[in-house]
């Protein structure tokens, strides 16, 4: 009686938990396995838990990175730090491997480790290395860094690289860009006493529906809405000056998109310019994002007083400009004088905007101190996501306070 009662007692708890005895084990050889692959093997991980078949292989791509190998068929660890080896075709078997067995998000961000941990930028100049790797921002960054240094046989495979990346970009920011800035330009621009040929009647009915006359079935124009005569002509002017120190690798090359997005709309003037300890002006090639990428030199200084002092000769129109600065804010030049000048463009009217990173990247490193000093003067400084960047130029052309995201 009593071992009936205990067996009724665990097939009750059982039950109660709806979990069954097989169902319980399966859950526990899952963990052990996810952990193994974890923990990397060996004596010290504990687990005790074989890989077999495809977790087998997944282990000896992710062993080739992060640290031991797998055991030998002898049963002995072999201890080594991660590597692929020196040659090129063994690092593209692993690069078909790793797209085989991860989604392409983890791809990613094992090709960056591979770089930075493997020091594998210099096989990026190979062509057949170039076809194999699965190509994003953080790629491109490391191409435009290597890009003195490649030979003309990658260079055009390098180019092709890029391409699609930005070509993917824009598609992915293009419209919404442009709906939200023409819509801000709108606004800015709407006038209440139009002529007859400018206004807007779809804006002046919705303005006066309360002014309904239904006895007469129309409604009374108290206020007329339209636009200047002017409205297609440039209105606004931005002007993008952008560090192209190493860190902001990844800024650049959205802003270069942006750029490009930008100078496509006839009603704002676009100026790109980027900087280290020089100062160069791209906005002669911003109808190709591309060209504007490979006509930055990321590394090197920085001097953002050098760079802030060209933009500001070059501001004809002071209140109808927005200056968007997208800098980590680490000043090698002189910093009085970049505040001073920051400070003398607000108070002639400019719009002013200090961006510490245009990635998706999380919290940037920055220069604490000056970012400080910035918001003393009004210009907050924060990262942006690109996804919100419209909403930022948006809010800077119509002069209201800027959609600064929460840390």
């Amino acid at each position: 009686m009593s071992t009936s009662a205990g067996t009724s007692a665990d097939t009750s708890a059982d039950t109660s938990t709806g979990v069954s005895a097989g169902a319980a084990e399966d859950l526990d050889d899952e963990r052990l396995r996810r952990w193994r692959l974890v923990l990397g093997g060996g004596d010290a991980d504990g687990t005790g838990r074989a890989l077999t078949g495809t977790d087998a292989a997944m282990d000896r791509a992710l062993a080739e990175l992060y640290g031991r190998a797998p055991r030998g068929a002898d049963g002995r660890g072999r201890d080594r730090s991660g590597g692929l080896g020196g040659s090129a075709p063994s690092v593209a078997r692993w690069l078909g491997d790793i797209r085989t067995y991860f989604p392409t998000s983890v791809v990613q961000v094992m090709q960056r480790d591979a770089i930075d941990r493997l020091g594998l930028a210099a096989l990026l100049l190979e062509p057949e290395m170039l076809e194999a790797v699965e190509a994003d921002v953080h790629l491109v960054g490391t191409l435009l860094s290597l890009d003195k240094a490649m030979p003309e046989t990658t260079r055009e495979t390098a180019r092709a690289v890029v391409r699609k990346v930005v070509d993917d970009l824009e598609k992915r920011l293009a419209t919404r860009t442009r709906a939200t800035l023409t819509g801000a330009l709108d606004r800015s621009a709407r006038i209440s006493r139009p002529r007859h040929r400018d206004i807007d009647w779809d804006r002046t009915i919705r303005a006066n529906l309360k002014n309904y006359l239904p006895e007469h079935r129309t409604v009374v124009p108290e206020r007329l809405v339209g636009h200047g005569r002017a409205s297609r002509a440039v209105r606004k002017e931005v002007v993008l000056c952008i560090d192209q120190s190493g860190s902001m690798a990844a800024s650049v090359v959205y802003a270069s998109v942006f750029g490009a997005v930008l100078a496509s709309m006839r009603s704002i003037a676009t100026r790109l310019v980027v900087f280290d300890t020089a100062v160069v002006d791209l906005t002669e090639r911003l109808d190709d994002p591309v060209d504007v990428l490979f006509g930055t030199r990321l590394g090197g200084g920085t001097d953002i007083n050098r760079a802030l002092a060209y933009c500001q000769a070059r501001i004809g129109r002071p209140a109808d400009t927005v200056v968007v600065l997208i800098s980590d804010l680490y000043e090698g030049g002189i910093r009085d004088e970049m505040l001073k000048r920051v400070a003398a463009m607000k108070a002639s009217g400019v719009q002013f905007v200090a961006l510490l990173a245009l990635s998706d990247e999380g919290a940037p490193a920055y220069d604490r101190e000056h970012a400080a000093a910035l918001a003393a003067l009004g210009v907050p400084a924060f990262a942006c996501t690109p996804d919100l960047f419209p909403e930022i130029m948006a809010a800077a052309l119509e002069k209201r306070p800027l959609p600064i995201p929460t840390a």
